[in-house]
């Protein structure tokens, strides 16, 4: 039997998250954690599973894993190593659909992100390691064609932009002269597309969310040639 239809997040996922914005510390969170488990947690839960036979459709080797421990929902709590300030908690809603083969968020992955007041999707990878990201550019090199017609794939462009820090300069290695110099600087190969906060309230947000994967097909088959993992 296929998961159920997502019916989308709700008023009080929103109001919860700007809650805890003002309120960002152990105390309030644990009196709230009822809250944070019925309209944060069990509705993302329940998005994931719902996204569990579209996303084998869109892209068969990424996972959604509707589970509370390190599947797709990424943790509320910010890790101390890498957080900044004192506040710990994230006031935001992650998922990460990794690759199958993927173990962190440096891997190939489909990503939606909630917060109170903004949203977005994205589609790539994020800060890939040196060796990664050396095959990355040296495959745009090989195939500068492929690489410009993907980004200029009408319903790519219409759902994303390509952001993310870049290099001042070229990297050691490579032409500065390249027609796609520019993608060759980049740290991150992310697409991104900003959406209306409200529309996560929507009924049809899941499938506004398929559609948008299905946008990027192009950019993630080439990224994943890229690191030699199947599409």
């Amino acid at each position: 039997m296929s998961a159920p239809r997502y019916r989308g997040f709700n008023s009080a996922t929103l109001a919860f998250l700007r809650e805890l914005e003002a309120n960002n510390n152990r105390e309030w969170f644990k009196l709230n954690k009822s809250r944070y488990e019925e309209h944060v947690l069990d509705v993302a839960l329940q998005f994931i599973e719902s996204m569990q036979r579209p996303l084998a459709n869109i892209a068969p080797e990424f996972v959604a894993m509707p589970t509370r421990v390190g599947g797709s929902l990424m943790r509320v709590y910010k890790d101390a190593r890498f957080a900044k300030g004192k506040s710990p908690y994230k006031t935001n809603i992650g998922i990460q659909f990794r690759h199958e083969l993927g173990k962190d968020v440096h891997a190939p992955a489909y990503y939606v992100h909630i917060e109170a007041d903004s949203a977005f999707l994205a589609a790539g990878m994020w800060r890939p390691e040196s060796e990664s990201l050396l095959a990355i550019r040296q495959r745009i090199v090989a195939r500068p064609a492929e690489w410009q017609r993907i980004l200029a794939k009408p319903a790519f462009k219409r759902h994303f932009r390509l952001t993310g820090e870049s290099l001042v300069r070229p990297p050691r290695g490579f032409d500065k002269n390249h027609e796609c110099i520019e993608d060759i600087k980049r740290k991150s190969f992310i697409a991104v597309k900003d959406i209306d906060v409200e529309s996560c309230l929507n009924p049809r947000f899941q499938q506004k969310v398929e559609t948008a994967f299905a946008a990027a097909d192009g950019l993630m088959r080439f990224l994943c040639k890229a690191v030699a993992v199947p599409f």
